[in-house]
């Protein structure tokens, strides 16, 4: 239990290098049986690495090849109609967003940070779901789970730049967000810079809306807006609750944490 301080409970499901691989195990073998019911499910998970990549994977596919149960294959996105098969996505602020189709049974799952919001990762998603199941988009339900807010995501102006070279409603994802410093906005003499207008550092930060950016994706690609549901809790700003750990937070705490596991899988015939 590497982020805790020893703390029972802390449950990091990643495999991180500051964490022992059998601590890591052992908490994906008893998330998988209390999110499963003891049916029996199979964890499946791929090698993230912030792209639009999104893996079919049935059951013996060598999607799994550790004892550990440590993914091989690359990608940010799965998709199943697999019966038994836990289909999960790592996060730690990125987006987690969850698919099912109602009617053909087929289930997906996408690690959505802003590159790969940029790279219209559940976009394509849903359109590849239309090509592998016959999804309709009418018949899909999302649910889009706690990451990162715009409260707490704070971006370079090159990211905006890239989203509105991309998307025409890009300037409804990025807010200006000023300092609210009580002590600079009672001594505002202290805080005068030399520099030339217009190059101080003291302006405001832009901030991104990762959950709306995910959102129009998924009506974007057909799916009805009463279908879609956003937690909307912040990973970082709401990381604690009670004094004990709710989420992970990778900006939170500067790099150093654990990953959850946001998954969806079939039951029954």
């Amino acid at each position: 239990m590497a982020y805790s301080g020893g703390e029972v409970g802390e449950q990091n499901l990643g495999w991180t290098a500051e964490d022992e691989a059998g601590i890591v195990a052992e908490n994906r073998r008893g998330f998988v049986a209390a999110v499963g019911g003891g049916d029996g499910f199979e964890l499946v998970t791929v090698r993230q690495f912030h792209s639009g990549m999104v893996r079919r994977v049935e059951r013996g596919d060598g999607a799994l090849s550790t004892a550990e149960g440590k993914a091989v294959l690359r990608g940010d996105g799965l998709m199943t109609r697999e019966r038994g098969m836990m289909l999960g996505v790592q996060t730690a602020d990125c987006v987690p967003v969850l698919i099912a189709d109602t009617r053909t049974k087929a289930v997906a799952a996408f690690h959505a940070g802003w590159r790969g919001t940029l790279a219209r990762i559940v976009e394509r998603g849903v359109g590849t779901m239309r090509l592998e199941f016959g999804s309709k988009p009418k018949d899909l339900v999302a649910a889009i789970g706690p990451s990162i807010g715009a409260c707490c995501f704070a971006v370079g102006e090159e990211v905006r730049s890239q989203f509105e070279s991309q998307f025409g409603y890009a300037g409804e994802l990025f807010s200006e967000v000023f300092d609210t410093d009580t002590v600079r906005e009672k001594y505002p003499m202290l805080f005068l810079t030399a520099r030339a207008p217009g190059h101080s550092n003291l302006g405001p930060q832009i901030h991104m809306d990762l959950w709306e950016a995910n959102r129009r994706q998924l009506v974007d690609a057909g799916l009805k807006a009463s279908a879609i549901s956003v937690v909307g809790e912040c990973s970082a700003c709401a990381r604690l609750k009670n004094g004990r750990r709710k989420y992970f937070s990778h900006r939170a705490e500067q790099g150093y944490t654990g990953r959850m596991l946001s998954v969806i899988g079939v039951v029954g015939s």
